[in-house]
């Protein structure tokens, strides 16, 4: 924390400083170089370092948005200590629209790499020792995959007090305890001695204008938190998440067209109907109902299943109509029209 200079990808950054870097990654075969885009902002003043990264999956693209506004944004005029935004680690996969790299391998369980292995081991090697490594923190923005969309939430390992207050601090209505796996990025971010949170929100290959403005306002608020930023002047305090320790998914019973009766965020009880599933006529099948009660995290979006499909990720609280007020309540907050102008304030281009 709060060292003097600052080195990635072979450039220098002192206290104050601001750079743009293209890190080089692993060439195609059309002999096209490739880079990850890193954008470092340092504070005057030393402090704690945290990284952003976004499209760790290629088709997950509401990060890449959110990173980009934050860097876009006055709130980095007053910075303290450093901030490391990545937009894109797997440029290979936005090419391609994919979730994964060009040897079909998931980035994500591919850490901590190694620089003579895979193509998405050696991703993982230069992404770990040149940002993760250097960073005290750590903030991973996700979406749902193909066809399902995920409620704005915080996955993280919660039995840590310090990623927990980090984990509160994002301010999202929904906080999943998360174990750590195997390959993945916060496993081995753990290992070098960096907290992090996995925000997770909206659908692949989709911008979605809640779960943006909600994660913009999140890495504020932990920035705030780390006291990276100035405190918040306002007044009003932040509704207090509910953690999950459990979830479920509910899978579809028949194959057909389904017709989705309950929607993300939607307090669900055991027993209430979720979903009709119908034939090409229009007779119904089977009626997917709910297993055990709680909040609808996830959901998917296309109409059409086969038997087994997974349909809507529930996740179990102990008070789960509070957690249903939160969620209704930050949605009316980030989509009002004059809230929304008051949310993050750009730099005059």
């Amino acid at each position: 924390m709060g060292k003097t200079t600052l080195t990635i990808g072979g450039v220098d950054i002192p206290l104050g400083g601001t750079a743009r870097i293209k890190l080089p990654m692993v060439k195609l075969y059309t002999d096209t170089n490739m880079s990850m885009p890193v954008f470092v902002k340092r504070g005057k003043r030393s402090g704690p370092t945290l990284f952003l990264s976004a499209a760790i999956h290629g088709d997950e693209l509401n990060g890449i948005e959110i990173i980009s506004r934050i860097i876009q944004s006055k709130y980095l005029e007053n910075l303290k200590g450093t901030l490391i935004a990545v937009p894109i680690v797997n440029g290979y996969g936005v090419l391609n629209q994919s979730r994964y790299l060009p040897d079909r391998r998931d980035l994500n369980r591919s850490f901590p790499g190694s620089k003579r292995g895979s193509l998405a081991g050696r991703v993982a090697d230069r992404f770990l020792s040149e940002i993760v490594s250097k960073a005290d923190y750590g903030i991973d923005l996700h979406t749902g995959s193909l066809h399902r969309t995920n409620l704005p939430q915080v996955r993280a390992n919660l039995d840590d007090p310090e990623t927990l207050a980090i984990a509160k601090a994002f301010g999202v209505p929904v906080l999943m305890n998360s174990n750590l796996r195997d390959g993945s990025l916060r496993e081995c971010a753990n290992d070098v001695g960096a907290k992090v949170i996995l925000y997770e929100a909206g659908e692949a290959l989709r911008f979605d204008e809640l779960s943006i403005r909600a994660g913009v306002k999140g890495i504020v608020g932990v920035m705030r938190h780390l006291s990276m930023l100035p405190k918040s002047r306002s007044k009003k305090s932040l509704s207090e998440p509910r953690i999950a320790r459990s979830s479920s998914w509910i899978r579809a019973t028949d194959s057909g067209f389904t017709t989705h009766i309950k929607e993300l965020g939607d307090l669900v009880e055991t027993g209430d109907v979720l979903a009709e599933i119908k034939d090409p006529y229009g007779d119904i099948l089977d009626k997917v109902l709910c297993k055990n009660g709680g909040i609808i995290i996830g959901k998917q979006n296309i109409p059409l299943v086969q038997e087994g499909d997974a349909m809507y990720h529930v996740a179990h609280f102990s008070s789960p109509d509070e957690v249903a007020g939160h969620v209704e309540s930050m949605q009316d907050e980030l989509m009002d029209s004059d809230a929304s102008l008051n949310l993050i304030d750009y730099k005059s281009s």
